[in-house]
C-alpha cells in the first residue's frame, strides 16, 4: 500500500475540517453551522454531483458496458443488505437488523462527493453513468430492508409500493437525479454558463459541510458507544469487507480505475440522509441511536480516513 497515499488522504483539508467538528464537541465549543445553512450546503453538493454526472454522461453513450455496470451497482445494493441482515438478526433483534441492514446496502453521498475529491488529487477520472448508478442504489437497499422485516414480522403491514415511492422521491435523491437528467440535458455553452458555481466553488462547501457532520457526530458518538462493541465491530468490518469485495470484483465488470474505486466506495459506505428518512416512517421501531451513528460517526470516517486509500490501492495493485 501507498503510505504516502495514506498521509496525503489523512492531511487532506477536508478530513482536518472533520476532524475539527468532532474536536469542537469534545470541547463544548459553540461553534456550529446553522440547520438552514447546513442544509444548504447539502443540496448543493447534491446538485453539483448530479449535474456533472449528467454532463460526462451526455459525452457517453449507452452501451452493453453500461448496462452491466447499472446492474451490478444494483446487485450490490441488494446484496449486502440481505447478507448483513442475518449477521444482525440476532443479537439486534428485527427492525434494527433491517434498519441498520438498508442503511449499509444504501449508499452515501457524501462519501461519494468525499471519494471524487479523492479522485481529483490522483487525477484518475471517472464516468458520468457512475452518478447514477449511486442514485439508483438508494432505493433497492430500503426496499430490501423492508422487505426483510415484513418476511420476519407478520405483523407488519407497510406497504412496499409506499416505501418505493418514498425512496425515489426522498430529496436527496430525487435532487441528484432530477440534477442528472438536467445535466444530462443542457448542452456545453449551457453548462459553460453556471461552471464557477458547479465546479470552482465545490470543495470550499465540501469542507465547510465535512465541518458540520464533524460537529453532528461529535454529538452522537458518546450516545453510539454505549450500545456495546458489536455495533462498532460491524460498522468498521463489514464496510472494509466490502470496499475491498467490490475493488476486487469490479474487474470484471469494467477496466476503469476511476469507475472501480467509486464502486467500492459504493459498497463500502452506508447512508444516513435518505435510509434514515424511509426508517422513520416504515419501521419506527427501529432505534436512530443505532444506525445513524454506525453510519455517521464510525463508517463515515473510517472510509474518509483509511478506507479510500486502502480501495484505491487494492484496485491499483490488482
Amino acid at each position: 500500500m501507498n503510505f504516502n497515499l495514506l498521509l496525503d488522504n489523512i492531511t487532506s483539508p477536508a478530513l482536518l475540517f472533520f476532524i475539527l467538528g468532532i474536536l469542537a464537541v469534545q470541547l463544548k465549543s459553540d461553534l456550529e453551522i446553522p440547520p438552514q445553512s447546513s442544509k444548504f450546503i447539502s443540496l448543493y453538493l447534491l446538485f453539483s454531483i448530479g449535474f456533472k454526472g449528467g454532463q460526462e454522461l451526455s459525452h457517453s453513450h449507452f452501451d452493453l458496458n453500461i448496462a452491466w455496470a447499472i446492474l451490478f451497482g444494483i446487485s450490490i445494493s441488494i446484496a449486502i443488505p440481505f447478507y448483513t441482515f442475518f449477521i444482525l438478526k440476532k443479537k439486534l433483534g428485527v427492525e434494527n437488523a433491517g434498519a441498520i441492514a438498508a442503511s449499509y446496502g444504501s449508499v452515501s453521498a457524501v462519501t461519494f462527493v468525499t471519494a471524487v475529491s479523492f479522485l481529483e488529487v490522483q487525477k484518475v477520472t471517472f464516468n458520468g453513468h457512475m452518478v447514477a448508478i449511486m442514485a439508483l442504489m438508494e432505493a433497492p437497499a430500503i426496499i430490501v430492508g423492508v422487505l426483510l422485516i415484513t418476511w420476519f414480522q407478520k405483523n407488519n403491514t407497510i406497504k412496499i409500493s409506499e416505501i418505493a415511492k418514498h425512496s425515489f422521491t426522498n430529496g436527496s435523491v430525487l435532487l441528484i437525479l432530477g440534477s442528472l437528467l438536467i445535466g444530462l440535458l443542457a448542452n456545453q455553452n449551457q453548462a459553460e454558463g453556471i461552471k464557477p458555481f458547479t465546479t470552482d466553488l465545490f470543495k470550499g462547501f465540501l469542507v465547510i459541510f465535512l465541518l458540520d457532520m464533524g460537529i453532528t457526530s461529535g454529538k452522537k458518538l458518546h450516545d453510539f458507544i454505549k450500545n456495546g462493541w458489536f455495533t462498532s465491530l460491524f460498522a468498521l468490518v463489514i464496510p472494509f469487507v466490502n470496499g475491498c469485495l467490490v475493488a476486487y470484483l469490479s474487474q470484471f465488470i469494467t477496466p476503469e480505475i476511476g469507475d472501480r474505486f467509486i464502486f467500492a466506495v459504493l459498497a463500502a459506505s452506508a447512508s444516513y440522509i435518505a435510509v434514515p428518512a424511509a426508517m422513520k416512517i416504515a419501521v419506527p421501531k427501529a432505534n436512530p441511536g443505532l444506525y445513524l451513528p454506525m453510519a455517521l460517526a464510525v463508517t463515515f470516517p473510517f472510509n474518509i480516513t483509511i478506507g479510500l486509500p486502502v480501495y484505491y490501492a487494492v484496485i491499483t495493485m490488482l
